[in-house]
């Protein structure tokens, strides 16, 4: 430890403090200074992740022409020379961050020769090599900070490569020095002295004015603007990606570039003048729109980068100037553009005028909660360059610029627009833990498009702005959609079940323990109960109340109420008294099928009970014959009370033709000409059970019941026992609990058909049965009690993904559409509210007309008279190959277990 260091490690913080500043004042402390607060930032990330290249500044040009070496050497030197920061290092002293100047700058070029490969194994020796030296890992306290290499490729070509670490520059000191070394190199060439004049000042004497200026004046008079503005906790901007963020950010990252040509650059300009705003802050406004219409938010911050170089002397210097203050902007889709350009212009100028405060003081005084996943106080930067960098012109050179393929973001995204006279050059840098280069062009289409729609109408609500071209809009619309198959209809579900059951009277259709029912017997034990219901008043549209365990006489009172022509209304006798007894007296059912042992339980109603088994004497002595045709399409099949959040439930109400549609398409899609059947072990109040019930009596299969009271247990216990299920209707949260009931070596012999309903399905709940059960099939269906079960189906077996599997495409007859709330489509990648249309769209809910006109709303995009389409409060997105991903609900609505549950039912 030298004297000076002992001195101070025996001082106090403050008088240490102002001991250095009188010292460094006298040109007594020698070559250690303060460090900027910028500098003090990396000095902090260099201490969490040493061997990290995100700060690296690389550049490289091609020299075509006769180059002279010695000149380009002194020229380097002689900038080294002048910018103390250049031959700068970093170390403590007595715990405190100092930059230490070192005396000895002379720059070393590595010269590495490759003139003798051929053209082919030169470029990619220098690819290779470049790559190597972009990300140089620099050790801030040996140095050098600044590294150069150039690469003969033949006499008369060269590539010269530079690379700085950020804490010693930054973009203005790049042009700073690319003017200073084309001018030295012009004058060392002519063998004439440095044209250049003395520097006023070095960076340390700005770091050490910065410390003093803001610890007075700037400290007290622009910080509280900053903590009124930034104060609290500022929302995370959540940008649809194509990955989940990781724990940590990597800052590994890419770029895309484009162009904006023509009319459209000039009359940005225009709209820039006439509403009295700047380039800068009209391109700014139309990125917050991007941004909004992305991530669906109404509180977003930006960061943007200043120069920071409000004196003369600082104009010329290299170091670390750039601070990035950080814009905070709300949001309406009411909002018009010009409205949403003066309130950002006025968020600019506030920002401007207290711009003196470092960025890392406002961290070190918001202390926002720290997260290495992401950023402080803001995840996406902007980036308005109006000028041209500094341009390298030396004598006899030919020069190109060489893409570096810049491998690092700092940020989740950055959006740098460079101004020219007669075009905008576009650049978005990404992460590429977040984002797939697809979607970063799909992202630089909707801005130009964006733009476009801007300077046509700056009036327009920022919400109806279009993203879209008529090409996309006609693939998420019609391309997509193209799921017509006319001719699906072949009668109601009663018709082709009747059909089967004369094709295979012998065949088993149910089976319950050591109970089996064949076609022939259920056909004609339903007749008996259809006939006896007619009697009693049963016909089209009837509600009938239906509560029984399950058992072979709950798939004869279905099928009997359907043959009756009336819609069965499933009342789980599991239920609380008060649900079960607001559903009988809301549906109002004349007629109450049930079981004897359950007629205690069930609350006082005024419907006339059934009992079919104690009343089946008398059942018994109808006839055996199929009833008289009742039925059209749109007479209602079913009616199941789902979760209400008024807090009552709410009867929606089915039809045959949704019924048939989605029964026709399930035959299609699902093994039924390989497997036994189905396995039912769900309530008939949950609208899965309607998979499993009609899909083999509709084919010949069988249906397998277990009891009600069978746990899971039961469950794995009957799938291991048959092991080839047509189709298994289950959800995510029983499939993932039978992965742990069911061993590893006992999946391997299965080869069921999961179908999986009713909640979000993820990648780690179908990991099991893909490595240990490869004959099973996976299929992920999606679909609202409203729309028939399942309208979107994904083939999941084969799927290798994270998060979320898909939910797919939509089944046949059916479409559908992800609008944001004005009804327009959202683009690809892009979330937004599911709505469904097509055959499968419910009625709408019982003595709720106005529920009804709130969630069945008007199908715009059909041409067919009254056709509607059902909100389904679910946010979703499509993925570049139309597939759709569920992301997430956009009320309170729960799942449990596939039940849905409103919280304000609960209240």
């Amino acid at each position: 430890m030298s004297d000076l260091e002992k001195l101070l490690s025996k001082l106090s913080p403050e008088k240490r403090k102002l001991l250095e500043l009188k010292l460094r004042k006298e040109g007594k402390l020698g070559n250690a200074f303060p460090l900027s607060y910028a500098q003090q930032r990396l000095w902090f990330l260099y201490q969490m992740e040493p061997g990290s290249t995100a700060y690296n500044i690389p550049a490289a040009v091609r020299l075509k022409g006769r180059l002279d070496q010695t000149a380009l050497e002194k020229s380097l030197n002689e900038i080294v020379r002048r910018h103390e920061i250049l031959r700068t290092t970093f170390t403590t002293i007595n715990g405190t961050p100092m930059q230490v100047v070192s005396s000895d700058g002379k720059i070393d070029i590595q010269v590495k020769d490759i003139s003798d490969l051929d053209k082919k194994s030169q470029e990619q020796t220098l690819n290779k090599l470049l790559a190597e030296l972009n990300a140089t890992h620099f050790d801030i306290k040996k140095g050098p900070l600044l590294k150069t290499s150039l690469f003969k490729l033949n006499t008369n070509e060269h590539i010269l490569h530079i690379v700085m670490h950020h804490i010693i520059s930054d973009g203005w000191s790049v042009s700073v020095f690319v003017n200073e070394f084309s001018r030295l190199y012009t004058s060392f060439l002519n063998d004439q002295p440095s044209p250049l004049p003395p520097l006023p000042i070095q960076y340390a004497d700005f770091a050490v004015w910065q410390k003093k200026k803001l610890d007075t004046e700037i400290k007290e008079k622009q910080l509280p603007y900053w903590r009124e503005n930034l104060g609290g906790e500022l929302p995370v901007l959540q940008l649809p990606t194509d990955r989940p963020r990781p724990a940590v950010k990597s800052f590994r990252g890419s770029h895309r570039k484009g162009a904006i040509r023509g009319e459209l650059v000039e009359e940005l300009r225009q709209l820039s003048r006439q509403q009295n705003t700047t380039m800068f802050m009209t391109l700014l406004s139309a990125f917050y729109t991007l941004l909004y219409r992305y991530s669906g938010q109404d509180d977003i911050s930006v960061g943007i980068p200043i120069a920071n170089r409000n004196r003369a002397e600082t104009e010329q210097l290299i170091g670390f100037f750039v601070n990035t203050l950080v814009l905070r902007n709300r949001f309406s889709g009411e909002l018009t553009f010009n409205q949403l350009l003066e309130q950002t212009r006025n968020v600019s100028l506030e920002a401007f005028s207290h711009q003196d405060v470092p960025f890392e003081m406002l961290v070190e005084e918001l202390q926002p909660e720290r997260d290495l996943s992401h950023t402080p106080l803001f995840q996406v930067m902007f980036v308005h360059q109006n000028a041209e960098e500094g341009s390298l012109k030396l004598p006899g050179l030919e020069i190109e610029p060489v893409n570096m393929g810049n491998e690092n973001a700092k940020f989740d995204l950055t959006l740098t627009v460079g101004e020219l006279k007669n075009e905008l050059l576009v650049n978005f840098e990404y992460d590429t833990d977040l984002f797939e280069a697809q979607t970063i062009d799909r992202m630089q289409r909707h801005f130009q498009r964006l733009l476009a729609a801007i300077v046509a109408n700056p009036d327009t609500p920022i919400g109806l702005l279009p993203l879209i071209d008529e090409q996309e809009e006609k693939q998420v619309l019609v391309d997509w959609n193209g799921t017509d198959q006319p001719g699906t209809f072949s009668g109601t579900i009663v018709d082709i079940f009747e059909r089967q059951a004369s094709q295979t009277p012998d065949a088993v259709a149910v089976e319950y323990q050591d109970r089996l029912l064949t076609y022939d017997q259920l056909n004609k034990k339903a007749n008996q109960l259809a006939h006896y219901l007619r009697d009693k008043g049963v016909g089209p549209d009837t509600f009938v109340g239906l509560s029984v365990k399950r058992s072979p006489e709950m798939i004869v009172a279905i099928l009997g109420i359907l043959k009756a022509g009336g819609a069965y209304v499933p009342l789980d006798p599991s239920y609380p008294s008060e649900r079960l007894k607001y559903m009988l007296d809301d549906s109002a059912v004349p007629v109450l099928v049930t079981q004897e042992e359950l007629t205690s339980v069930l609350p006082e109603h005024q419907a006339e009970t059934v009992s079919i088994d104690h009343q089946w004497q008398e059942i018994a002595r109808y006839p055996e014959d199929n009833p008289s045709k009742v039925l059209e399409p749109d007479h209602l099949a079913y009616m199941i009370y789902t979760s209400g959040s008024t807090g009552r439930p709410k009867g929606t109400m089915i039809t045959h033709r949704g019924l048939t549609n989605y029964l026709n398409w399930t035959i299609q899609a699902y093994p039924l000409d390989k497997g036994r059947g189905s396995l039912v072990h769900s309530t008939i109040a949950f609208d899965a059970t309607v998979t499993a019930v009609f899909t083999p009596i509709l084919t010949g299969k069988t249906i397998t019941l277990i009891p009600d009271d069978a746990d899971l247990e039961g469950l794995a216990q009957a799938l291991q026992k048959y092991k080839d299920f047509s189709v298994v209707k289950i959800t995510p949260a029983h499939l993932d609990l039978l992965s742990h009931q069911i061993k590893e070596d006992q999946a391997r012999g299965l080869a069921h058909a999961f179908v999986i309903g009713g909640e979000n399905l993820t990648a780690d709940q179908i990991r099991f049965w893909q490595e240990n059960a490869p004959d099973t099939l996976l299929f992920n269906e999606y679909g609202p009690t409203e729309t028939v079960v399942g309208c979107v189906v994904y083939e999941a077996h084969d799927w290798q993904g994270t998060g979320s599997v898909p939910i797919g495409r939509a089944i046949p007859n059916t479409k559908v559409y992800v609008l944001d709330q004005y009804y327009q489509p959202v683009p690809v990648g892009v979330p937004g509210e599911l709505y469904i249309s097509g055959e499968g769209v419910a009625r709408g809910y019982l003595n709720r007309a106005d529920l009804t006109a709130e969630r069945f709303v008007p199908d715009p995009f059909s041409d067919r008279p009254g056709a509607r389409m059902y909100k389904t409060g679910d946010l979703v997105r499509y993925k570049p190959d139309g597939q759709m991903e569920f992301i997430d609900r956009i009320d309170t609505q729960v799942k449990i277990r596939g039940y849905r549950i409103e919280l304000g039912e609960i209240e």
